[in-house]
């Protein structure tokens, strides 16, 4: 399967909701917060940071739930329609 570049607005998605995972994990460790989302502190990093802002759809139910973030809040983040990027970074 040949999988196509991103688009910016998929990037900017993928930055804005990594900014509200960062928000949410707070003073929480990186590595317990992957842990509980049974992904790796790498993966979470590059999530959070938007060096991957196409996650899996397990991985961002994994880490709402690890995070106490309801998905519905993450994909309103996502589509813009949630908190403003200012608001999460």
């Amino acid at each position: 399967m040949v999988r196509h570049p991103l688009t910016p607005e998929q990037i900017e998605a993928g930055r804005r909701l990594g900014a509200l995972l960062r928000l949410a994990r707070a003073g929480r460790d990186l590595a317990d917060v992957a842990d509980a989302a049974g992904i790796s502190p790498e993966t979470l990093r590059k999530i959070e940071t938007g060096r991957l802002p196409s996650p899996g759809f397990g991985t961002i139910v994994r880490l709402g739930e690890a995070l106490d973030v309801p998905l519905q809040e993450l994909a309103d983040v996502w589509r813009g329609s949630g908190l403003p990027l200012e608001a999460v970074s």
